[in-house]
């Protein structure tokens, strides 16, 4: 027997207005820890041209502006921004003499690497002082939220590192 009363018709309003109010502490939380790892300033824009770089390594900018959802004229200047930083070199690609390939840097990969540690340290912190019980309850909506984003079907997957994992200390 279901001891769990009905679900009310606005849960996933307020579900939604819930996670949004916890994206914009997280992104207060983001931009603390970009903050402190560079006083290079890098935009959201670029910085999410760094993520895209860091998972599609010798990327063109033609599928770079696909998957950003950007126009190439935009892609091609947030390059020039970040190669102009350091962060981003522009290659000849193996397979063609006419197209580009982008890589991170070792000072791109070295700042995404810092503002990783940043980031997770002040979620750890936060995350450390919540009861066990809500920990996993955390971890079992976001594990929900990423698979109900990788199913949908009108929009291309979301490409993440390793799925998320049980947190130990639960």
């Amino acid at each position: 027997m279901d001891t769990n009363p009905a679900p009310s018709p606005r849960e996933p309003q307020e579900t939604a207005q819930a996670a949004r109010e916890l994206i914009e502490l997280l992104e207060v939380l983001w931009e603390r820890g970009r903050d402190m790892v560079s006083s290079t300033p890098v935009s959201a824009s670029q910085l999410r041209v760094l993520y895209s770089l860091d998972r599609e390594e010798g990327i063109n900018l033609r599928a770079l502006g696909e998957l950003l959802g950007s126009a190439p004229p935009s892609v091609s200047r947030m390059c020039d921004r970040l190669e102009a930083l350091g962060f981003v070199q522009r290659l000849p690609s193996p397979v063609s003499r006419r197209q580009l390939e982008l890589h991170l840097t070792v000072r791109g990969k070295a700042y995404l690497r810092d503002l990783r540690v940043q980031r997770e340290e002040a979620l750890l912190a936060v995350i450390s002082g919540m009861s066990p019980t809500s920990r996993k309850a955390l971890l079992r909506g976001l594990t929900g939220f990423q698979d109900a984003l990788d199913e949908r079907p009108s929009a291309p997957p979301v490409r993440r590192g390793a799925p998320l994992k049980d947190v130990r200390s639960a």
